[in-house]
């Protein structure tokens, strides 16, 4: 697959971007899109809820009447769950919702999810750019170049560049993360994505190692 590379002021070079049909082109796995979006979500879950069970609420312990012959319930103290102010019965209680996948699953999600945005005309790709102070006029200017003003954007780089971060980190909706860490949650929730032309190799790399492709 061929991309044209743009300029940051949304002009056109002479240059194409070649990207893997291995993984800008494949046919998404739908249920691997699932599991790595929902281990993303779930990874990010505190976990501290938490309510009170009838040995944590305050009140006594006394027992209220006697076991049989009332005809009313059996409970034993005014902590019992059944009554107001009585304790919480199966409340939640602080857990880690955390689980992992295997690691081809989530390569394989990553690429459906650029299979995806690939197939929506939805990846753009740009020079190499960086600036000389942070500054997020420079950001919001070369989003206005390619109308993507308002929109979710994913600015992929080729490694750490803080004055871009620091640039379009006040801009609501739009991220930027280095090459070897985008996400399928943050791919496929992206309206467009924009990769420097050098992070191109690197993102390839990092999904599918040359050691893998060439034993494939």
């Amino acid at each position: 697959m061929k991309l044209d590379i743009y300029k940051i002021d949304g002009s056109k070079t002479t240059k194409k971007a070649e990207l893997s049909d291995s993984i800008f082109a494949i046919e998404p796995n739908e249920t691997a899109l699932y599991e790595d979006v929902r281990r993303h979500m779930a990874n990010k879950r505190q976990g501290t809820h938490k309510t009170k069970g009838r040995s944590e609420v305050t009140g006594s312990t006394k027992k209220m009447y006697r076991q049989k012959g009332t005809g009313n319930a059996r409970r034993g103290d005014v902590k019992a769950g059944i009554l107001r102010g009585g304790g919480t019965m199966f409340g939640p209680q602080p857990r880690d919702y955390s689980f992992k996948l295997n690691k081809k699953v989530i390569q394989l999600a990553r690429k459906s999810a650029l299979s995806v945005k690939a197939s929506k005309n939805a990846i753009t790709v740009v020079n190499d750019f960086t600036f000389e102070a942070p500054k997020t006029s420079e950001v919001a200017n070369m989003l206005s170049s390619f109308e993507l003003d308002g929109k979710k954007v994913l600015i992929i780089t080729a490694d750490t560049d803080m004055n871009v971060f620091k640039s379009a980190r006040n801009i609501l909706g739009v991220n930027v993360v280095e090459a070897n860490k985008p996400n399928s949650y943050q791919i496929l929730n992206a309206d467009m994505i924009v990769i420097q032309e050098s992070a191109v190799s690197v993102l390839e790399n990092t999904i599918q190692p040359k050691t893998e492709e060439a034993a494939a």
